[in-house]
């Protein structure tokens, strides 16, 4: 099985964030924050990011337009909640999605950033990581130096142990916050 990595900046300092990165040999970092800045983190900011990551030699990639957690495209919302199952179906997403799959292919050493750090918290679980899964394609989510936590736990962590399926089906999310 491919692996992808995920990690959330936070409150991290850019030295714990490159430790991390490093302790899995990330070498492509994916930017999928739709708004790529950080009030509280401006190290964070799309502009000083790129530049601090190329200059440590890793290669920044914004994906944000199209795989990140809030779609400009109205409807995308259910209720003010961004609902992850429409989101997949669209275009959009599809074809930021399909860069994740090449990349796995290839065997790239990527990892897909949000400022959220608590994985089951963010759409890198929800929505990509999900996803990735009914692709055969295991996404391993960074929460430390040399520390990470599958898919299926962030999963378990996220239903409280109820996993992903019910009755009617696998359960669909939707963002925690309401954008309305």
């Amino acid at each position: 099985m491919s692996t992808l990595f995920s990690i959330g900046h936070g409150n991290k300092s850019f030295e714990e964030f490159e430790e991390e990165l490093r302790s899995f040999g990330i070498q492509y970092l994916i930017d999928v924050r739709s708004k790529p800045y950080s009030k509280w983190n401006p190290t964070f900011n799309q502009e000083a990011l790129r530049a601090l990551l190329q200059k440590r030699g890793f290669v920044y990639v914004y994906m944000g337009d199209t795989i990140g957690g809030m779609p400009t495209d109205p409807s995308c919302y259910t209720d003010g909640h961004i609902d992850y199952a429409k989101v997949r179906e669209k275009p959009f997403f599809q074809e930021g999605f399909a860069r994740l799959l090449t990349a796995a292919e290839k065997e790239l050493k990527v990892a897909v950033m949000c400022s959220e750090s608590e994985p089951e918290k963010c759409h890198r679980s929800k929505l990509i990581g999900q996803e990735l899964l009914k692709h055969g394609i295991s996404m391993n989510h960074i929460v430390g130096v040399g520390k990470s936590q599958s898919q299926e736990t962030v999963m378990a962590i996220l239903t409280k142990g109820a996993g992903t399926m019910t009755l009617f089906g696998e359960e669909t999310f939707v963002s925690r916050k309401s954008y309305s």
